[in-house]
């Protein structure tokens, strides 16, 4: 093993070819889809070259690039803003039901700040009342009011289009 922090092309293609399938399995075993997992195989292997860390053996290496993979893969899956949604959805819906639901999001949009965000957040988002107050560091009870409170005036204004089990 080469203790150099800098690699050659050749070392990082053999240190590639040695881990590249187990760091693959790894981050598939967070990921769950081979495109993220193949963004984390990438941001693994871009890490060795970016950080250049001196391994005693090629055991030392392996560790090293699954506790990064592990790292990685973790990093990514915590971020809130990665909450996905089905597309299958969206395409199944009629095209009367997307403009009403257009409309719907419209008058949901000129809620006051305070109910906006957090209705916002609880159907289009999906977070539940528990993440939005820890989200907008505000007590449960506040944002079930506001749900409450919000609610209220989207079915004043919708009129019978609302119902209050979406």
């Amino acid at each position: 093993m080469s203790k150099s922090l800098l690699r050659t092309d050749k070392e990082i293609a053999e240190i590639y070819k040695r881990h590249s399938k187990t760091v693959y399995r790894v981050c598939f075993a967070y990921m769950k889809n081979p495109a993220d997992t193949e963004d984390a195989v990438q941001d693994t292997f871009f890490q060795l070259i970016k950080s250049g860390p001196a391994f005693e053996s090629e055991e030392h290496e392996k560790a090293w690039l699954i506790r990064t993979a592990t790292n990685i893969c973790k990093n990514v899956l915590r971020h809130w803003w990665r909450r996905h949604e089905n597309i299958e959805d969206f395409y199944n819906l009629p095209s009367s039901e997307n403009i009403e639901t257009d409309d719907i999001f419209q008058v949901v949009m000129e809620l006051p700040e305070k109910y906006k965000t957090v209705v916002y957040l609880y159907y289009y988002e999906g977070y539940t009342s528990v993440e939005i107050a820890g989200i907008l560091k505000k007590p449960q009870s506040t944002i079930r009011n506001y749900l409450h409170e919000a609610r209220a005036i989207l079915k004043e204004r919708l009129g019978d289009d609302f119902d209050e089990e979406q």
